[in-house]
């Protein structure tokens, strides 16, 4: 039994917990106000994922870059010799005097590419072409743009001007440049790629080619992409294919890879340089 006399004291205690209880629900807890001049606690850097920005750069397609020497000449065409087989560069109307002392560069980048023609002794370019979208330069009048391995590119027209009047503006064109970047001259100038056997060991080789499947030949697969038709050698590491089917050959220094379905992609890969097959010139 309560005594009277305490009833009042519990009736109180309760009606003051609950107002301390609504107190704290309606206004939330209470804590002492930062100086003017406090700073906030330093968060751990650890914590926060950044984005992957490496891995989100799409690599081009098709994308080429390659070194050749100079294998045999003929009228207008050249042999050359690159970790990954032979590279066939043709024109009637220059690639006159390269030597055995010559070594080439070439570069794809999507719908544009680079030949440089250099001194093996000391990397000094002989010349220079370049080939693309015929795209007029935004800030230098009489000019052109051009996708390089270094950038972005803009060429004067120089004493070219007339020839270049037959084109428009996304036409193809071939234009050779001197060191002051200057045109002086334009050509046709074409290539033939076959991909006949696995990089050696240091070889910076680099290749991205999607296509369909146009014809099987022998050891061969004619493999028709948007920079023409190349031949690969199916001793590189290339699955069972029939005509008709897409295919992507990559090529990464010495991982070679073939993917037969982009979505689903069946690969092998091969670390052993294998001996070229691919027919004489």
């Amino acid at each position: 039994m309560i005594l009277p006399s305490i009833r009042p004291v519990r009736f109180l205690l309760g009606v003051l917990t609950l107002s301390v209880m609504l107190t704290w629900a309606l206004a939330g807890p209470s804590f002492p106000a930062l100086p003017d001049n406090a700073e906030p606690a330093p968060t751990d850097s650890t914590d926060q994922t950044e984005p992957d920005s490496v891995g989100s750069q799409e690599i081009a397609d098709p994308s080429i870059t390659l070194r050749g020497s100079v294998w045999r000449t003929k009228a207008g065409i050249v042999f050359l010799r690159t970790p990954i087989g032979t590279l066939t560069l043709s024109s009637k109307s220059t690639l006159k005097d390269l030597k055995a002392s010559h070594e080439v560069r070439f570069w794809v980048h999507e719908r544009h590419s680079v030949v440089d023609i250099v001194k093996k002794s000391d990397g000094s370019r002989i010349h220079r072409y370049l080939a693309g979208p015929m795209t007029p330069g935004s800030d230098v009048p009489n000019s052109l743009q051009w996708w390089t391995p270094d950038g972005d590119e803009t060429t004067h027209v120089g004493t070219q001007q007339a020839r270049l009047a037959a084109f428009q503006e996304g036409d193809t064109l071939t234009v050779e440049v001197d060191d002051s970047r200057t045109i002086i001259g334009v050509h046709d100038l074409q290539y033939d790629l076959q991909i006949s056997q696995v990089p050696p060991a240091g070889s910076d080789a680099h290749v991205v080619l999607s296509g369909s499947v146009s014809k099987l030949k022998s050891n061969f697969v004619f493999l028709r992409t948007p920079v023409g038709v190349v031949m690969v050698n199916s001793k590189i590491g290339v699955p069972h294919v029939k005509v008709g089917q897409p295919m992507t050959v990559r090529i990464d220094g010495q991982r070679v890879t073939v993917d037969l379905d982009r979505g689903a992609p069946s690969s092998q890969d091969q670390h052993v340089p294998a001996p070229s097959s691919a027919p004489n010139p």
